[in-house]
């Protein structure tokens, strides 16, 4: 799957110190994935997993392999989306451009500035994360009730008189929805708080609301108020803890540059047990509902991105589309067993190794060997 990322904020809020970290991150991670830079702003990063290491030791133990396989973990693409300022939506600074981008994107990573900083400009005077946060919301709010005015009318509406080739009872309840969101857009809510149910969002979906897209809100703060949970700072919003996190950009630029031991050396310092960047990509994976399975051998240990609650047929096309029509079963061991047996053969013969077929819902962390037909 490719998962994009756009990274948005106010100027000076510390967004492009946190990409040009992640792409330091991906440059300095020294192993086979298709790492890179595909333009000025958009990077290839991968995700954190650190099952990779012991498949590939455990796979080269049994295979007799002189050297480790490579390591493949899944990626995911950030795109620093630059240009937003008060007024986007009406086409101020890069605004139309800046809104494009973030249609692309999968899930948007809002940074949100809540360092001081004399020699760092704040375009507004002062920190005030609450304040920033809802100056994008509502740029995006915007933009989004100027796709709705744009939606017409069903022929025969109020009435709700079906007309073939004309108007349908389903346009009749998009039509619905199109207006319940253009009230609710227009007293600040965000689509995405006026639309819970999945099939209601299905029906507008062809409408793109930038609003209705998942947001994981990075509150930037100063070294020493990592250790502190810098989120009470939005906490007169109404978005859950878990779409909050703290983050300090100019740590994780200086992290980028140091070896894996320094790093832990320096984080324990500063009292925290893990990088924001990999928080920060852990994080978004939960929140867009996505799970990882596991394939190890000579060429490889590599780690696939699905969407939880896909079956194997699936999950097997993202491997190769043929794969998915060609599927016949997939032995399946859990990563935990696979490791404490020593591989597959091992692990066979202890019953580990699980036949699924078609109906078999992929679990995070399965390493699985696919069969399929000729």
């Amino acid at each position: 799957m490719n998962i994009k990322i756009g990274i948005v904020g106010l100027p000076n809020a510390g967004k492009s110190t946190l990409f040009n970290a992640l792409l330091k991150k991906a440059v300095a991670d020294t192993a086979a994935y298709p790492f890179c830079t595909i333009e000025p702003n958009i990077g290839i990063v991968p995700v954190p997993d650190e099952r990779l290491p012991k498949l590939a030791e455990i796979t080269k133990i049994e295979e007799k392999m002189d050297a480790l396989p490579p390591l493949v973990p899944a990626v995911v693409e950030f795109v620093d989306i630059a240009g937003l300022v008060e007024g986007a939506s009406k086409g101020e600074g890069l605004g139309n451009k800046f809104l494009s981008h973030i249609r692309e994107v999968d899930i948007i990573c809002h940074v949100v500035r809540n360092f001081v900083d004399p020699s760092v400009m704040h375009v507004a005077g002062d920190v005030n994360p609450l304040r920033d946060k809802d100056i994008i919301e509502t740029e995006l709010i915007l933009a989004d009730l100027q796709t709705l005015e744009k939606q017409q009318e069903p022929f025969g509406y109020p009435v709700r008189k079906p007309h073939p080739g004309r108007s349908t009872k389903e346009d009749f309840e998009r039509w619905d929805l199109v207006l319940k969101l253009r009230t609710e857009l227009n007293s600040g809510h965000s689509a995405r708080e006026v639309f819970t149910d999945e099939v209601q969002q299905e029906m507008v979906r062809d409408l793109h609301l930038l609003s209705m897209k998942p947001v994981l809100y990075v509150i930037n703060v100063n070294e020493q108020e990592l250790s502190n949970n810098s989120i009470i700072k939005l906490s007169n919003s109404s978005i859950k803890e878990e779409h909050i996190m703290a983050i300090c950009a100019k740590t994780e630029a200086e992290l980028a540059s140091l070896t894996p031991n320094e790093q832990k050396e320096y984080l324990i310092s500063l009292g925290v047990s893990e990088s924001g960047l990999d928080r920060l990509i852990q994080k978004t994976y939960r929140m867009l509902g996505l799970i990882s399975f596991l394939t190890t051998g000579v060429i490889e240990a590599r780690a696939w991105t699905i969407t939880a609650g896909i079956k194997a047929p699936e999950a097997a096309g993202t491997i190769h589309t043929d794969f998915a029509k060609k599927f016949i079963k997939a032995d399946c061991v859990t990563f935990s067993d696979f490791i404490e047996a020593g591989g597959w053969k091992k692990a066979r013969e202890q019953g580990k190794v699980r036949q699924e077929g078609k109906e078999y819902i992929i679990r995070d962390g399965d390493v699985i060997e696919f069969k399929i037909g000729s």
